[in-house]
């Protein structure tokens, strides 16, 4: 195979305008990731602030309020005083409040003489990981009051098993330092396979892929022709999504920028891949669209781990994992974002996307001929 470089340089100038002229390639490319990030990084967080607690204090003693203080230093809570618990529990119905902190009328008593006092926190269920975090969160509020009484009291809180804990490479816990690079490998799912996915039936519904099969431009001049725009189309969008994601959502960027750029080529090479096997397979624009968000979109945004966490997948699910792309390259991501230059982490996931690549690409061009259909 001998490319003639001048024949591809004339390809690439081909498709370039192609794209400069669409102006929803370029709206993908550089405008979607601007909204997505603003919207996932400002307008979504899988953490639990100002949650709304009523609070229904029966027994307004010392020991009571000493307690209650602590939900309204806290941070994560909004609490709300409540004369009885069925007004609380009207509020929890009509999702007014989603916890309830109970003290009953024996609390004190019971607290003095040694019987145990009883809280009740009734947390609304609906969305479990939120019910979970609240749970936490009053758990904490507890063990510090008991922490506080005891030292008030001169005596030391005696707890069987103590808990040191730390947070290692998120240690502030926000979501957006793990959503904001996970999200990145959906941008260049859908700059690379998204826009690559109807380039060829795009020709084909043209009529000008027949002129380019008659001329002397050989298949490959032809893949190359179209991958090479896109490719530096991705990686600009690549660039565009590190810098918010660093300077305007201060995700730390821990790794090598130059490990990050080489595993987001090899992802984009992929993701091209994908895109150009979809389009030569299918037969309109429409119909590759389709396929596309199918078999690219949806599986890069619901299986590679960028929210849910694979291990809590079925098992099934867990095996369908391994051959979406996404997933390797958001490993990649949230190791060189969150932790470093892991090279185990990054060598491994890079290997699998080089197989991947490789794989899409022979079978494109197994499949692209110069003949007509």
């Amino acid at each position: 195979m001998t490319i003639n470089f001048m024949r591809l340089r004339g390809l690439i100038r081909k498709e370039s305008l192609q794209i400069f002229r669409d102006p929803s390639s370029i709206g993908i490319a550089f405008f979607l990731p601007v909204l997505l990030l603003l919207l996932f990084g400002y307008g979504i967080s899988l953490d639990a602030r100002d949650v709304n607690i009523a609070l229904v204090i029966e027994d307004p003693g010392p020991e009571a309020s000493s307690f209650v203080s602590g939900f309204f230093a806290s941070e994560y809570f909004a609490p709300k005083i409540m004369h009885s618990i069925q007004t609380a529990e009207n509020a929890m119905m009509q999702r007014r409040a989603d916890g309830i902190i109970w003290l009953r009328s024996d609390f004190s008593r019971n607290l003095h003489s040694g019987a145990g006092a009883e809280i009740a926190v009734l947390v609304n269920g609906v969305d479990s990981n939120k019910a979970r975090l609240i749970q936490g969160y009053v758990a904490g509020v507890w063990m510090q009051w008991l922490a506080r009484n005891s030292a008030e009291a001169g005596q030391e809180l005696r707890v069987p098993v103590l808990l040191n804990h730390r947070v290692w490479y998120n240690p502030a816990v926000r979501s957006r330092d793990y959503l904001v690079p996970g999200l990145i490998a959906v941008i260049m799912t859908l700059i690379g396979a998204m826009l690559t996915s109807m380039v060829v039936a795009r020709e084909w519904e043209r009529g000008t892929m027949e002129a380019l099969l008659v001329s002397p431009v050989q298949i490959e001049e032809i893949l190359l022709g179209k991958i090479v725009p896109y490719f530096i189309l991705g990686m600009g969008g690549m660039l565009l999504s590190v810098s918010m994601a660093v300077f305007l959502f201060d995700v730390p960027l821990h790794g090598s920028l130059f490990a990050l750029i080489g595993a987001s080529a090899l992802f984009m090479l992929t993701a091209i891949a994908m895109g150009l096997l979809i389009s030569t397979v299918s037969g309109s624009q429409f119909v590759a669209g389709q396929m596309a968000i199918v078999v690219t979109f949806l599986p890069s945004f619901i299986l590679s781990g960028f929210i849910f966490d694979i291990n809590s997948m079925p098992q099934v699910v867990q095996w369908i994992t391994h051959v979406v792309p996404a997933t390797y390259y958001v490993a990649i991501l949230q190791t060189i974002f969150l932790a470093g230059n892991i090279w185990p982490i990054l060598l491994s996931n890079s290997a699998w996307l080089v197989f991947m690549s490789l794989l899409f690409f022979a079978v494109i061009r197994k499949k692209s001929n110069k003949r007509l259909r």
